[in-house]
């Protein structure tokens, strides 16, 4: 607004200098003395109009609500024409009279009633050339400050819809990670234990990224290894994890535990179903400017279509995917041949 304002002030004092210079020349032609004149003339007028603009502005500012109604808008307004009709003769011409003495001459016009007459119609049409303009300049500023509090608003509700999703990903996590260790608590201590103590490592990680919804990727397969190595644990004999990162992505932000339900989701519905050694690779690779996750198995079946092919996590993810990034990232899961299923996520990730 301070922005706008300035430039509406210089335009206003460049449009009187034009006007000064335009009186200088036509003076010119027909004089060749007394240069001040005409600056006395238009420099008068310059002032009186500024001080008429400035009192109406400050007097009609509490009905800028009304913008948008704005025939009730120019109404208020057009109660300072009458204003302009009585005061800018008797401003501008008494400065004139004034200080034509003072260089010792005489200011000479014709009649007062044509004077009123002929300036009065130059003020009405200069008043209505000056409310147009206001009015576009304060709509204008009214449309920014509307689309601001509609895009913080906007901001609002995401921040709140991503925090409701973290939020509700960290119990769900919990729970399952305390029915793993449930199951083992009277069948083998010393495992159960060892699972124990590495939630408790798992726990801190998720603990340490606070409220954030976007975490470098190394905090996050921070999260992703304490997960893998909790449940590897517990399927020590039949299931095999690799890793393939490439360490120049592990800076790039990528959604706090975005990986972890992916991994579950393979373990649940594949590793636990299963008898047979199971695989699983991790990788995290740079494609153009996108970054590429990628968790995939190869045992695993896509389920039919009419079960909710990975329950809350994958809803989960694909919600705070749409709210972060929009169309700029993706989500598929891809049935692998002869067995398996590919998890792929699509993050923008600048050089």
């Amino acid at each position: 607004m301070q922005r706008t304002r300035t430039v509406i002030a210089i335009a206003w004092v460049l449009f009187w200098m034009l006007m000064i210079s335009t009186a200088i020349q036509e003076y010119l032609r027909d004089h060749h003395h007394g240069l001040w004149k005409p600056i006395l003339w238009e420099g008068s007028s310059a002032v009186t109009a500024t001080l008429l603009l400035l009192a109406q502005r400050r007097f009609t500012r509490k009905h800028d609500h009304l913008l948008h109604a704005p025939l009730r808008w120019f109404g208020r307004q057009l109660v300072w024409l009458p204003v302009y009709w009585v005061a800018f003769v008797p401003l501008a011409f008494g400065m004139r009279h004034a200080i034509y003495p003072l260089a010792g001459d005489t200011y000479t016009h014709g009649g007062w009633a044509e004077i009123f007459l002929y300036e009065d119609i130059k003020m009405t049409v200069f008043f209505f050339i000056f409310s147009t303009i206001t009015f576009g300049v304060l709509s204008f500023h009214a449309m920014l400050d509307e689309k601001l509090r509609v895009e913080r608003a906007n901001v609002a509700l995401r921040e709140a819809q991503l925090l409701r999703l973290s939020q509700q990903m960290q119990p769900h996590f919990l729970f399952n990670a305390l029915n793993t260790i449930s199951s083992l608590m009277y069948s083998d201590v010393q495992r159960a234990d060892a699972m124990l103590i590495q939630l408790s490592d798992v726990l801190r990680a998720t603990l340490d990224v606070g409220e954030r919804h976007l975490v470098p990727l190394e905090t996050e397969l921070r999260i992703l290894r304490g997960y893998a190595a909790l449940m590897a644990e517990r399927f020590s004999d039949r299931v095999s994890i690799v890793w393939h990162v490439d360490d120049a992505l592990l800076a790039c932000p990528v959604p706090v535990m975005s990986m972890q339900p992916l991994l579950e989701n393979i373990f649940k519905h594949t590793v636990e179903k299963r008898r047979q050694p199971v695989t699983i690779t991790i990788s995290a690779q740079r494609q153009h400017d996108m970054l590429m996750l990628r968790l995939e198995d190869d045992a695993g079946v896509l389920p039919a279509a009419a079960t909710p092919d990975a329950g809350i996590g994958v809803r989960n993810l694909r919600e705070r995917l749409a709210a972060l990034y929009g169309e700029r990232a993706s989500f598929d899961l891809v049935q692998l041949s002869p067995a398996g299923v590919r998890a792929e996520v699509r993050l923008p990730c600048a050089s």
